[in-house]
């Protein structure tokens, strides 16, 4: 990872800073973890049956746990670390939950969450090509993220993607018991369920919002979510014949909603989509067959995209 600094059409490169210590990455994930990845922070080292988790924060998307740590060495295995950290997970749901409800002042109940959805992100300056390999599948349910400190306070962070078509369930000697419980999702496996009409639809959707700025599309289990930087903007909920389409108009999954500040109002004069609430949401929902109405509707999700 390397940056550089403009300056009448010459580049310069800006110098790394490297971290001192471990402590002041995770000081600085913690501090800005909705703004890096999107999630709420819950509990800073927490300690689970001998193990202590440097992070622990919730994925109010998916309605999930994610466990993050940090290194800055490179001798360890983040295959073991991460399969042993989702296994004290998924058999001590109960204190994740308490613990959750303790320090955010909640009252999630365990039934609520996705844990199919539960991951582990490991962020270190380096990874080894070995730690990289380890998690070349498709459905290892661990992420990688570099981070890399600069001069005059900027902050570097990149995710290592995995490529590969090959599952992890198929190596002799994986975990196979995370693996039956926890799902990593990709594109093919949200919309197997879909007639060709709709994965025709979907992929015209994509084609058209490819050039907009920062757009990425996040398969999850039963929708595909597209995304503006870490901020998700609109819910593709797929269904035989139809996509259900999501974009929240306010929002609190704490069951607060009459609290909270309206964050998107859509102007839609054909009135395509009709409004849906419960005490968590208020949500602009539209049944999608056809290409009916289609430039329309990138028009309202443009409103959206950015609002």
């Amino acid at each position: 990872m390397e940056l550089f600094k403009l300056h009448k059409d010459k580049l310069s490169t800006i110098e790394s800073k490297p971290f001192k210590l471990e402590r002041d990455i995770q000081k600085v994930i913690e501090d800005n973890c909705e703004e890096l990845f999107g999630l709420q922070f819950v509990k800073s080292e927490f300690a689970i049956n001998g193990y202590r988790l440097d992070s622990l924060c919730f994925d109010e998307e998916t309605n999930s746990f994610v466990i993050i740590e940090y290194k800055k060495g490179s001798s360890y295995s983040v295959v073991d670390q991460g399969y042993t950290y989702l296994s004290t997970m998924l058999n001590n749901k109960s204190d994740f939950v308490l613990e959750y409800n303790e320090s955010t002042e909640s009252n999630l109940k365990r039934e609520q969450i996705d844990w199919s959805q539960s991951r582990v992100l490991f962020v270190s300056p380096s990874f080894t090509s070995y730690q990289k390999d380890s998690i070349n599948f498709k459905d290892i349910p661990f992420e990688l993220w570099q981070i890399r400190k600069f001069e005059n306070g900027i902050i570097g962070l990149n995710q290592l993607i995995s490529n590969s078509k090959e599952s992890a369930k198929s190596i002799q000697g994986s975990n196979t018991k995370v693996l039956d419980e926890v799902e990593v999702y990709d594109e093919d496996s949200v919309l197997k369920r879909t007639s060709e009409e709709i994965k025709e639809l979907y992929f015209e959707i994509k084609e058209r919002l490819s050039s907009w700025d920062d757009v990425s599309f996040k398969p999850a289990r039963r929708y595909i979510s597209i995304k503006k930087g870490k901020k998700v903007k609109i819910y593709l909920n797929f269904q035989s014949n139809r996509i259900k389409i999501h974009m929240f108009r306010r929002v609190d999954f704490k069951g607060q909603i009459e609290r909270q500040k309206v964050k998107f109002n859509l102007d839609d004069p054909k009135k395509l989509f009709h409004m849906k609430s419960d005490n968590r949401r208020e949500i602009y929902e539209y049944f999608m067959k056809d290409k009916k109405n289609f430039d329309y509707l990138i028009s309202l999700f443009r409103q959206k995209y950015d609002s």
